[in-house]
């Protein structure tokens, strides 16, 4: 649509002396003036002409923009893992010592001499403490003595018992003689007995001046001085001694995963005097997986009905003492394996007040949200146990540019898997 405008003719053919324009009249002050009426005219004509051009150009445009819509987002997008998963009960514990025993001083006496370094390894039987053996000797010496003088008055009172059942049977003497002689014979007995017994306690009490190692392991610093009166009123704790290898792990398991134990021991026909055949992992909180290896050990009889948990203790070797009494470790049971099992990512799962759930995109390439049930880590993938399928395609990147119904340019890659490791 197009218009032309010729001004000086649309002017002229205005009224001499008055013209409106847009609403406003103009009128000539002088129209007397050629000039200044030629040049009002030529001003008014511009103007007319220009609002008239852009009233035109407004009624010939027609509305022609329309919404675009961008294209979709391309996110990242992969099929689970399926390969064989160890199940594993998990959970925390401490080391404990297999043995540890306080040394004490059994005897009275004053400490002789100190025969160890604080701190040190020694086997068993190593001598560890002398206290005052003089006295316990001498003792000792009294009580042999004393015994070989019964030995001797047994001897006589025997040769006497004899003698005087012969003369009774040829009644040379009476039977209250022989009766005589047999009582002291008995009686001579009876005090070789007690000498006997009192020379045993002599030995056992000379023994104890010498506090030695009841097994293999590591003995602390000593808690007394040289010179120092021990064992006066009751026995004193000179030092302890702790066995290192091997060690036990006590830890508690709860209920839910004591019957899934019991149920996996049912279904290999393992008794519970066989749950010992399970093998135990731990690992200490400066250390990666799980390198250390035993076995279980003991399995309690019934549940703690207050915490309703499980006391299990383990036995680990630890010929070369990295594991200390008294350590925090982190503790895994494997008590199953399952060979198709499915595993994604663990940053491509989310969560809100319904719990876990993924980004699947279906055949129209449209974001679905799948509520799923999780698993353990295993190799830095999230074992995914419920609400999911081998070929579904799950958004493993750019969750937060994507929204569940929102349709999508699925750009397919594929997860990539750390290296297996049995630690």
């Amino acid at each position: 649509m197009a218009m032309v405008f010729h001004g000086r003719t649309f002017v002229d053919s205005l009224p001499h002396r008055q013209t409106i324009l847009g609403g406003y009249r103009m009128t000539s002050s002088n129209p007397a003036s050629p000039a200044r009426r030629n040049g009002a005219w030529r001003l008014a004509g511009r103007n007319t002409l220009a609002a008239a051009a852009a009233m035109v150009a407004l009624a010939g445009c027609e509305d022609k923009n329309t919404f675009v819509a961008p294209p979709p987002p391309k996110v990242d997008v992969a099929t689970p893992v399926q390969r064989a998963v160890t199940r594993y009960i998990e959970a925390t514990g401490n080391t404990a010592p297999v043995k540890s025993v306080d040394l004490v001083a059994r005897v009275q006496g004053f400490l002789q001499s100190i025969d160890y370094q604080d701190g040190t390894f020694v086997k068993q039987g190593a001598q560890l403490f002398t206290i005052e053996p003089e006295t316990y000797k001498l003792k000792l010496e009294q009580a042999q003595a004393a015994e070989a003088g019964a030995q001797a008055s047994l001897r006589q009172s025997e040769a006497d018992y004899k003698r005087q059942a012969e003369l009774v049977q040829r009644q040379a003497v009476s039977q209250a003689t022989l009766e005589n002689s047999t009582s002291a014979r008995d009686n001579a007995q009876a005090n070789l007995q007690q000498a006997q017994a009192n020379t045993k306690l002599a030995e056992v009490n000379y023994g104890y001046t010498k506090v030695t190692a009841p097994f293999d392991g590591i003995v602390s610093a000593h808690m007394v001085s040289i010179g120092e009166l021990v064992g006066v009123s009751s026995p004193t704790q000179l030092a302890t001694i702790v066995a290192m290898d091997p060690i036990y792990v006590n830890f508690t398991v709860n209920e839910q995963d004591v019957l899934r134990i019991r149920a996996e021991a049912n279904r290999r026909g393992l008794t519970p005097a066989n749950l010992k055949q399970f093998p135990i992992q731990i690992g200490l909180q400066t250390e990666a997986g799980y390198p250390h290896e035993g076995h279980l050990d003991y399995v309690a009889p019934t549940l703690n009905q207050s915490t309703g948990t499980l006391a299990v203790r383990g036995l680990m070797p630890n010929d070369k003492r990295v594991l200390l009494p008294g350590y925090f470790v982190r503790v895994r049971v494997p008590f199953d394996q399952e060979k198709t099992a499915l595993l994604v990512p663990d940053t491509a799962l989310g969560s809100d007040q319904g719990g876990r759930y993924l980004l699947v995109v279906n055949g129209d390439n449209v974001v679905e949200q799948r509520k799923v049930q999780i698993g353990p880590v295993d190799n830095g993938l999230r074992v995914i146990e419920g609400g999911l399928k081998v070929e579904d395609r799950v958004v493993i990147a750019g969750l937060l540019r994507v929204i569940p119904g929102q349709k999508i340019d699925p750009q397919v890659t594929k997860i990539e898997q750390p290296q297996a490791s049995n630690k």
